[in-house]
């Protein structure tokens, strides 16, 4: 699970990065900033939670499937 988040915060900013280097500086660093807000609004922050629950749930419904 480590590497898969590791992969995908590479892929984002790698992203990032390819639309900063296109936008300019600054065009980037506001790109950044909004989506910093976005990340850390409250209805998002359930959502994350909402979703890391869900899926920690599933996941130790996989683990019985699979070893039962």
């Amino acid at each position: 699970m480590t590497a898969l988040r590791f992969l995908l915060v590479a892929a984002v900013a790698f992203v990032f990065y390819l639309i900063g280097a296109k936008a300019g500086r600054g065009r980037y660093r506001e790109i950044r900033r909004n989506a910093k807000k976005a990340w850390n609004d409250p209805t998002v922050k359930k959502v994350r939670a909402r979703s890391q629950k869900l899926a920690k749930r599933n996941a130790k419904r996989l683990t019985k499937a699979v070893h039962h």
